[in-house]
């Protein structure tokens, strides 16, 4: 089993706009915003410092999208049903779920975020 690459899918759709109305969200409603892997990688216009240090140092290849994004990227004949924010894995060609929404939504902060990808990933 060889992880080729970890796949980081927001609970949000890319743009502009979207970007605009996703930070004001997180400042003005934080506690409705519905992207806890949003919420802790990023602030409201900038990405997390301890997140971004691990993300440019791992040697994991990482890739980031939106659900609109994903939808594109990885179109199937047999249809994803995947809830977001979620992180896959690809592995031998294949994707299968590395932490689920349910689990990103737990999580308080980058750190731990970090921990659990690097346990997980033993």
């Amino acid at each position: 089993m060889k992880l080729e690459k970890l796949i980081f899918i927001y609970n949000a759709d890319s743009g502009l706009r979207n970007q605009l109305i996703d930070g004001a969200h997180k400042i003005l409603s934080p506690a409705t915003y519905e992207c806890n892997l949003c919420d802790i990688t990023y602030g409201a216009f900038t990405e997390n410092k301890i997140w971004k240090e691990f993300r440019k140092q791992s040697d994991l290849d990482l890739e980031f999208l939106h659900r609109d994004e994903f939808a594109k990227a990885y179109r199937s004949k047999f249809g994803y049903k995947f809830t977001f924010p979620i992180v896959l894995a690809l592995v031998d060609e294949n994707l299968e779920v590395f932490i689920k929404t349910e689990e990103l939504n737990t999580l308080e902060d980058a750190g731990v975020l970090i921990g659990l990808i690097t346990e997980r990933r033993k």
